[in-house]
């Protein structure tokens, strides 16, 4: 596998419309890097200037320490596994996986142990004399991602591959991806609008959003450590909830309640003394003790936890609490937060 660099790239359209702004990112050999973002953010035509598959605006795309910038994409030595599978459905799942090998017009005996070897992989032996047709949604996604593998590329693209599958089957297809990248040691380079699949499957995300990188980072360092508002409202489920506050006298106000700031909140938020800005809560850092009033409307049970939706005063609310909950509409709980973000109104970044 290889290294992967895009230096500065953007993307502008023939109508003047730009798609992606300087983005700059270095992956890693064997690195899973996951591009996550909303509908038209730039994440899939960031893909396929990587693919080839659109033209690069501006700035470089190096390969394993070679600019292939211009060059085509059958000579990237990339593979990319698509949001539909495009399979061949007059094909058995074997020639499926062989077809680009043969176009190459490798070797037979090589062909095959290729396509024995990525089958094992992905538990596809008994399936390499089926049509397409005769195969679940995710074992035909095995079978794309069988294709991909018997290329030997030196990178994996993914473009929302799990989008045309079921619950179920997007956990279980997840958790093949993410064995596949453990055993391969691939580099890969994964887009998704779903922040579960970045959170699981990433060593690192990008977090896109209007054609612009919000921040890169582990997906701990994201959720935790948001950069700025729209990473701290995108990532975490449920989202964190976020109120206008004015930082006044080592508090934290609003019209529904005030909240203490801890000695090192007090220092970082000192220059906005008298100023508004915005408090994000995530809904685990709610705390089922304290002074602030959460009057309940709905109790969801899932097992672990609960979560309790309700308002303080005009000011919606969804706590998290641990355990098995029987809160009903109209009900008042007392709470607290254990931990808080602060981020400036006028530049929506984090006050750190």
């Amino acid at each position: 596998m290889s290294d992967l660099k895009l230096q500065h790239l953007e993307k502008i359209y023939d109508n003047k419309v730009q798609a992606v702004y300087d983005f700059d990112l270095d992956v890693k050999d064997g690195e899973l890097i996951v591009l996550v973002g909303p509908s038209g953010c730039g994440k899939s035509t960031t893909l396929r200037m990587v693919a080839g598959l659109e033209d690069i605006s501006k700035g470089k795309l190096i390969i394993d320490g070679k600019d292939v910038t211009r060059m085509p994409p059958k000579d990237r030595d990339i593979a990319m596994v698509f949001q539909n599978y495009a399979l061949y459905s007059h094909m058995t799942i074997y020639e499926n996986m062989a077809f680009s090998l043969m176009l190459r017009k490798e070797n037979k005996n090589e062909i095959h142990q290729k396509v024995l070897a990525a089958a094992e992989i992905l538990d596809l032996t008994s399936q390499l004399n089926k049509k397409p047709s005769q195969l679940s949604g995710g074992q035909r996604q095995r079978v794309a991602m069988g294709r991909a593998i018997v290329r030997r590329p030196k990178v994996f693209l993914f473009d929302e591959p799990l989008s045309n599958l079921d619950a179920k089957l997007r956990s279980a297809t997840r958790r093949e991806i993410l064995l596949l990248h453990k055993r391969l040691n691939a580099t890969m380079l994964y887009v998704t609008h779903d922040q579960t699949e970045a959170l699981t499957l990433a060593d690192r995300i990008v977090c896109m959003s209007m054609g612009h990188v919000q921040q890169i980072g582990t997906p701990l360092e994201l959720y935790d450590t948001p950069a700025n508002l729209f990473v701290a409202s995108f990532i975490g489920l449920p989202p964190m909830n976020l109120f206008d506050v004015e930082i006044s006298d080592g508090q934290a106000i609003n019209s529904d309640f005030a909240v203490d700031l801890t000695a090192e909140e007090k220092e970082r938020l000192a220059p906005y003394e008298g100023k508004v800005v915005t408090m994000g809560v995530r809904p685990e850092n709610v705390v089922e003790r304290g002074n602030i009033t959460v009057n309940v409307f709905s109790n969801e049970n899932l097992g672990l936890n609960t979560l309790v939706n309700g308002t303080t005063g005009k000011h919606k609310i969804t706590c998290k609490f641990r355990g098995w909950c029987n809160y009903k509409a109209g009900d008042e709980v007392k709470v607290s937060f254990d931990r808080k973000h602060f981020f400036d109104k006028e530049t929506t970044k984090a006050i750190r």
